[in-house]
């Protein structure tokens, strides 16, 4: 009997011990778990960085997720980028220019370009009446013309297969304007009539507000296409003529902002009100 007692209080523990050893346990269980909590977890970054590599096939150095950028959203973009890229190439464009074969005149004065798009420079200006090289190539609203063996791009349905009016010659068809308007009335209204004799209603001098009273205005009665070839007409001719603006078709060019080139203007009511069925010219 006292061999089983021995036995037994040998497997024992003390209750003391076995406290101790709880509150032991339980304060490792805290700080470790403390840590976990309020430390970075490496093995959770790693997990993370598997992760974005699946799905955005990219990862930056410091583990975090980089952007993915959506390829449908910028494939339209890509396809003009590329588009543009190719046709404004050097190959490409010294092969427009050295097989350029189409000659017509300038209708309209003309801005020039390096090339079609936003990002274009403007290098100067051609005046109506010019005669131009084409390449034939366009992009968006710009043609592409060969000036100096150099490659230029203008605003394109500007161009005529016949020369333009230039001043000179005499007016026969019997119009005329008052004596008492101002010189230069006098020489828009004999360049226009000499150039476009099918003109035959001049409006001057009248009531009201405006050039007209002073003797400084002239309404050429016309409309459609024609009256676009007066209207540029007189805006080439601006300095010879002494014209200070011109509007047709509610748009507007004035020598203060000529580089502005035809403006709109806001609708006043009506096909006279907006000049549709004539050209205005004012000078100075």
């Amino acid at each position: 009997m006292a061999t089983s007692h021995k036995r037994e209080t040998a497997r024992r523990t003390p209750r003391a011990a076995v406290l101790a050893g709880s509150l032991a346990a339980l304060a490792t269980t805290a700080v470790v778990t403390g840590g976990v909590l309020n430390s970075s977890a490496p093995g959770a970054d790693l997990v993370a960085v598997d992760r974005s590599k699946a799905a955005a096939g990219s990862v930056g150095d410091s583990g975090r997720r980089l952007p993915v950028l959506s390829r449908s959203a910028d494939r339209s973009a890509d396809a003009i980028g590329t588009e543009l890229d190719a046709l404004l190439s050097d190959d490409a464009t010294a092969k427009a220019v050295a097989e350029a074969d189409q000659r017509r005149w300038t209708a309209a004065p003309l801005n020039l370009w390096t090339r079609p798009d936003k990002r274009a420079k403007q290098v100067g200006e051609i005046e109506v009446g010019e005669k131009v090289l084409l390449t034939g190539r366009t992009y968006g609203e710009r043609a592409e013309i060969v000036l100096d063996g150099k490659s230029r791009w203008v605003t394109a349905g500007h161009f005529s297969d016949e020369k333009p009016a230039t001043l000179g010659g005499a007016c026969t068809n019997g119009t005329s304007v008052p004596a008492n308007v101002s010189a230069s009335i006098k020489k828009v209204h004999e360049a226009v009539c000499a150039n476009f004799p099918e003109v035959r209603v001049y409006g001057t001098l009248r009531g009201g507000g405006g050039d007209h009273p002073r003797g400084r205005a002239v309404d050429i009665m016309i409309s459609g296409a024609r009256g676009w070839e007066i209207a540029n007409f007189v805006r080439a001719n601006y300095s010879a003529l002494g014209v200070s603006y011109v509007i047709y078709a509610q748009k507007i060019w004035s020598v203060e902002r000529s580089g502005e080139g035809w403006r709109g203007m806001p609708n006043r009511g009506s096909a006279t009100a907006n000049h549709y069925d004539h050209v205005h010219v004012s000078v100075f």
